[in-house]
């Protein structure tokens, strides 16, 4: 193995995606409010957990939480709620980790849709979307706040 193949498998041996447990939430509530404007608080993490139409993972790289994501099933389809990854786990692919088992979950329990709105200026997170298998469908426009943007909908079907 090259050096760099080295690098990509180390890498990847050191990232865990699990349920997300009440342990997790004051690290993710601390990752939300360094990345978004509007973050959400450790109170609402917290109340997912009790919520058995929702199913969270969280990523534990280098023994710390990294990130999450989840999503919210109503009627057959999957509504990726929140993908979040601290600026320092970026770039190791930690969000496409999170939500290849998050769809792969999804799909196991018979979801046959997955839906999401994410900044038109999230070229990075589009572009990682696009890989999983999502395509625009739309645009939300002034969905965002501080700043005020639009949103792309993005949707995978089976």
């Amino acid at each position: 193995m090259s050096r760099s193949n080295l690098q990509n498998h180390a890498l990847k041996q050191s990232i865990t995606v699990r349920a997300l447990r009440d342990e997790d939430i004051e690290a993710l509530s601390n990752i939300e409010s360094e990345s978004f404007s509007m973050p959400w608080s450790a109170d609402d993490f917290r109340a997912l957990l009790t919520r058995d139409y929702c199913r969270y993972l969280t990523a534990i790289a280098d023994g710390e939480v990294a990130g999450c994501c989840g999503m919210t099933v109503i009627c057959g389809e999957g509504n990726i709620d929140n993908v979040v990854v601290a600026e320092r786990f970026r770039g190791r692919g930690i969000a496409s980790a999170m939500l290849s088992k998050l769809l792969a979950e999804g799909e196991e329990a018979g979801v046959e849709a997955f839906t999401l709105e994410v900044r038109v200026s999230n070229r990075a997170a589009i572009h990682i979307y696009e890989k999983l298998g999502f395509v625009s469908e739309g645009i939300r426009p002034r969905f965002y706040e501080k700043p005020t943007e639009d949103a792309n909908i993005m949707w995978r079907r089976k």
